[in-house]
């Protein structure tokens, strides 16, 4: 088929995709569109939800890939997409009515495009404000809400699956297509909500993220040491000092515990959290930086 296959990696998150699937449903002047979901080693109640879905609006092919690995999941799902274009969501997601054929409109110029909207973070499913100023993205390519043409994601054989824990293997991805000659565009109609409510993730999740994230940065200045890069990763030197100043890995105990505390103010806790976060992403950052030279 021609038109657009929406590719969405998920790991148990049956609930939230669920939410995500029904967005999909109300779609409207949308070219024709198949939805592909990559189901990344679910132990949830996620196969049993999409198969409840499959004879329902936008039912969604499955596919499901074992090892937990981002890149390798929506590899999977261009490997069996039929549409000429690819379009990017997460599972926490909720599309506007227009969000499909927002992104078909931005594709109709004869180039090879990747087309970004805005993401509009968001604490409930309620809340859906209009986009912003504030919501421009200069990121090449987010798969949160992001399309290109099957064609020239193939052309530079995807995602990096060496990337393979938390952070940057979009980054990476779209370094290369920018390389390829394939150029952006920012589609203020295709904006999305991404569903983030408060205290969904724990400190301990976070600071987990934080320490792969960190990980995947020095690899990802294996494959690209330009400022650009160094600047996105935290990876220079002024902002390693503001750390060692600010946010000292030999602090972060102490910002943890500050940040857990209910005695504390909300404001103050949630400074603590930032700080914590910081000390645990740039301590990190720092050693695989060493590991990187040696």
């Amino acid at each position: 088929m021609s038109g657009l296959s929406v590719v969405i990696a998920t790991r148990n998150r049956a609930r939230v995709l669920s939410r995500a699937l029904d967005s999909l449903a109300t779609q409207r002047d949308a070219p024709e569109f198949e939805v592909i979901v990559v189901d990344n080693g679910s132990t949830d109640g996620t196969p049993a939800m999409l198969s409840a879905r499959a004879d329902g609006p936008a039912a969604p092919r499955y596919v499901h890939v074992a090892e937990p690995n981002r890149g390798l999941a929506r590899n999977a799902g261009v490997a069996i997409a039929r549409g000429d274009l690819i379009v990017f969501v997460d599972d926490d997601v909720w599309l506007p009515p227009q969000f499909l054929a927002a992104h078909a409109a931005a594709h109709r110029e004869p180039e090879a495009r990747v087309v970004s909207g805005p993401i509009l973070n968001v604490p409930s499913y309620e809340r859906r404000p209009k986009p912003s100023p504030f919501n421009y993205s200069n990121a090449f390519l987010c798969t949160c809400n992001v399309s290109l043409p099957r064609a020239s994601l193939l052309a530079v054989d995807g995602f990096d699956t060496r990337f393979n824990l938390y952070g940057w293997e979009d980054t990476e991805l779209g370094l290369r297509l920018r390389r390829s000659g394939v150029r952006r565009a920012f589609a203020w109609d295709a904006f999305l909500y991404h569903v983030k409510p408060p205290g969904i993730e724990s400190l301990d999740t976070l600071a987990q993220k934080a320490r792969e994230r960190a990980q995947m940065a020095a690899r990802l200045l294996d494959k690209d040491d330009g400022l650009r890069t160094r600047l996105a990763t935290g990876a220079y030197a002024p902002n390693l000092w503001r750390a060692a100043l600010f946010a000292p890995e030999r602090l972060a105990g102490s910002y943890r515990r500050a940040a857990d505390d209910p005695k504390v103010p909300g404001a103050l806790r949630a400074i603590a959290r930032g700080q914590y976060l910081d000390a645990v992403y740039t301590g990190a950052l720092r050693r695989a930086l060493e590991e990187r030279r040696h």
